[in-house]
């Protein structure tokens, strides 16, 4: 009996020391290192939703190039809106980042007592921030330049690019859609967002059901015409709510019910033939300013020795940045590849734009041939970029004089401010990538993607491409927002696994928490500019 006391102190040590044994063993068989970082990739994109998807991952040094994971980087798939980081690469260094448009006003000759002879002449050169208060200023300076009266036509001049409104892969039911507006040499945007190519409905319900709604468009325009069929109705009553173009022409159906004294209600809506709504909207503010236009609006060009009376000059292509990327705007990324090929090889067209592009490119890295860009947008069924080309040109990219603008455009993770955050203002707030993940997202219907920027926790710049096809699930974008913070969180040669979450498998981070769950689907801007 006196020897059992030390022979179960004995057993004791024995098991703690069996114990200890255990953990050692299996702390010493974790990975470390870029291994470490491999294997919780590995489990993030296990992910079910991706099962028979196609998901390509590319992580590089931001300063070497070195690889330091690669999942199907040479895969070629659809980058959505990460088509936009080769266009906007492709115009810095073709183009500069003092590009500026112009928008300008022409006649046969000077006024002469008050009045033009002849026509007066519109001339366009893709300027996709024309507000209808720019085209008052115009007005006002041609009343400077002492024109009172236009004998002639107003000649609305879109020869700096082709004829062609929509992209080559776009899809025909698009059209009356926001993100897929008609790109023209002449257009108005109905704010400063600078949505070229559409107007904005606003709807005010009545105060009583029964009573009428009240419809306006903005800038106000007699080139679309409103069918109001909608109703005020009893909140409990209020049905479906609609806005849209009817495709062919101007007609815009605004159908539904809204709840009696609600608010307003905006919609954006694209118009057929820019040029005619740039045209009507400098028309009423010729009237509003005081000149008389006798002929009516007719399209031509402006002949080369006309006399300028008036010109506007766009902000620089360093600040158009900013909403073309931040906000993925479609028809920015469109008006830059149409410039590409009017300034580089006299032809405003989608052919010369993508061929400038691709020569550009392969000056950064991108060989010809190892990929397809037919617009600027990636709203192309026909666009095809793989997750390693991206990679190199975000590496490339840094060496260029160019590179702190090209920066500065790029959404950043968690920021609210959706001229800084952009399209990624409510993702990964609260985690390491907040504020430190720069990239640009994408998205199509089975389409998504994310790339860009981060540092390591180790200091480490990091540039990093993930691209997903074909999944039938809702976007998987908390997917693409682990990756990124698991590389946020990265410490290099010290870098250990993340804890596992038992539930799943996965990698513990707050961007997978269901509690801080935010539907991404609503944030990306090439679709629901009022999600942004």
């Amino acid at each position: 009996m006196a020897r059992r006391p030390t022979s179960l102190l004995a057993l004791g040590i024995s098991l703690v020391l069996l114990a200890g044994a255990a953990v050692t063993a299996t702390a010493s068989s974790d990975p470390t290192g870029r291994a470490a970082l491999t294997a919780d990739l590995d489990r993030i994109l296990d992910d079910p939703r991706l099962a028979g998807a196609r998901t390509a991952v590319v992580v590089r040094s931001a300063e070497t190039g070195e690889t330091l994971y690669d999942r199907g980087g040479s895969d070629l798939l659809l980058p959505a809106s990460n088509g936009k980081l080769l266009t906007a690469a492709a115009a810095l260094s073709a183009l500069g980042p003092d590009h500026r448009f112009t928008t300008s006003l022409h006649a046969a000759s000077p006024p002469r007592g008050g009045a033009l002879p002849g026509d007066l002449h519109l001339r366009g050169t893709g300027d996709p921030t024309m507000l209808a208060e720019d085209y008052a200023e115009l007005a006002e300076r041609l009343v400077e330049a002492g024109v009172r009266v236009v004998r002639g036509d107003l000649v609305a001049d879109d020869t700096w690019f082709d004829e062609v409104p929509l992209g080559v892969g776009w899809s025909w039911d698009d059209e009356p859609y926001y993100y897929s507006a008609q790109i023209s040499a002449l257009t108005v945007a109905p704010d400063t967002d600078y949505d070229s190519g559409t107007v904005v409905v606003r709807v005010v319900p009545g105060d009583q059901p029964g009573d009428p709604t009240t419809v306006e468009v903005v800038p106000p325009t007699d080139h679309v015409r409103v069918v109001n069929q909608s109703t005020t109705a009893m909140a409990e009553d209020a049905a479906g709510f609609a806005v849209e173009r009817r495709r062919g022409g101007n007609d815009i159906v605004v159908r539904g019910s809204l709840a009696a004294g609600s608010g307003p209600v905006e919609r954006y809506s694209t118009v057929d033939d820019p040029t005619g709504y740039a045209a009507d909207v400098l028309r009423s503010a010729l009237d509003e300013a005081g000149i008389r236009v006798n002929g009516g609006i007719r399209r031509g060009a402006t002949p080369e020795d006309a006399v300028q009376l008036a010109v506007r000059e766009s902000m620089p292509l360093r600040e158009l940045l900013v909403p073309f990327m931040k906000l993925s705007n479609n028809g920015h990324a469109e008006i830059l590849v149409k410039t590409l090929g009017a300034e580089l090889r006299g032809s405003g067209t989608w052919a010369a734009g993508t061929e400038v592009l691709s020569e550009e490119l392969a000056e950064l890295g991108l060989p010809a041939g190892g990929y397809r860009m037919v617009d600027g947008s990636g709203l192309s069924r026909m666009d095809m970029v793989t997750a390693g080309q991206l990679a190199d040109l975000l590496v490339q990219a840094r060496e260029e004089p160019w590179f702190e603008v090209f920066l500065a455009s790029l959404p950043v993770a968690g920021d609210p401010d959706r001229l800084v955050g952009g399209t990624l203002r409510s993702r990964m707030a609260g985690t390491e990538a907040e504020g430190n993940v720069l990239a640009k997202t994408g998205s199509l219907t089975g389409v998504t993607g994310l790339s860009g920027y981060v540092t390591a926790t180790d200091g480490q710049p990091l540039v990093f491409s993930i691209l997903s096809n074909n999944y039938l699930s809702p976007s998987p974008r908390d997917v693409e927002d682990a990756v990124a913070v698991r590389l946020a969180e990265y410490r290099g040669a010290e870098d250990r696994p993340l804890p596992m979450s038992r539930a799943t498998g996965a990698p513990v981070s707050p961007s997978d928490d269901p509690a801080t769950g935010v539907d991404e689907s609503v944030l990306e801007c090439s679709w629901v500019p009022a999600g942004c």
